[in-house]
């Protein structure tokens, strides 16, 4: 499913992130960023141990990465250059969808902040963090919406989901974010 908004391209997609070919991919970081499993450990396997070494050097230099912003590495032998490293909240932490609104803008400005015209994101914060779907789409829907109806140089910003269930909520909460052409958008309840 694809809706263009502005300027830009919005994408929802069932696949493996590490394949993308976007300039970015983005990671469901943890503050540390130690990237051991879910999709911090596939882009590590995928993309090389240098990633790992980069961030390690960001939180050695930076310090941690707070919930609700972003760091950014190479992206080693991926298709992608860049790996942004979003930090989603964990679920029961409070102002879970405030965090993940932050984390998915704070991934943007990143990605504008390089240079950037592409970006491929992750369902954040839906695996071993525990947010629910339902919440993490229209989180991170609702805030690239309000974030492309500004000054981005992003022409296309993919949602890379893994399975069935997640590209199914995130296609009806895209569809009722942004209506297609000719479309209006539902009365507010």
């Amino acid at each position: 499913m694809v809706r263009r908004w502005h300027k830009t391209e919005i994408e929802l997609l069932r696949g493996d992130i590490t394949e993308m070919a976007t300039d970015a991919i983005v990671n469901a970081a943890n503050e540390h960023l130690a990237h051991g499993a879910g999709v911090a450990g596939a882009i590590v396997r995928k993309g090389g141990r240098i990633i790992q070494d980069e961030s390690n050097a960001w939180v050695r230099t930076r310090g941690r990465v707070p919930t609700g912003s972003a760091a950014i590495t190479t992206g080693g032998a991926l298709k992608a250059r860049y790996v942004i490293h979003a930090v989603g909240p964990v679920m029961g932490s409070g102002e879970e969808e405030r965090k993940l609104r932050d984390a998915t803008i704070a991934s943007l400005r990143l990605a504008d902040a390089h240079g950037l015209t592409s970006i491929a994101f992750p369902a954040i914060s839906t695996g071993v963090f525990g947010c629910p779907m339902e919440l993490c789409a229209r989180a991170m829907l609702s805030a690239v919406r309000d974030y492309v109806a500004g000054a981005t140089g992003l022409r296309r910003i993919v949602f890379c989901l893994w399975d069935e269930n997640a590209l199914a909520v995130f296609s009806s909460q895209l569809e009722a974010l942004i209506p297609q052409p000719g479309e209006e958008f539902p009365p507010p309840h």
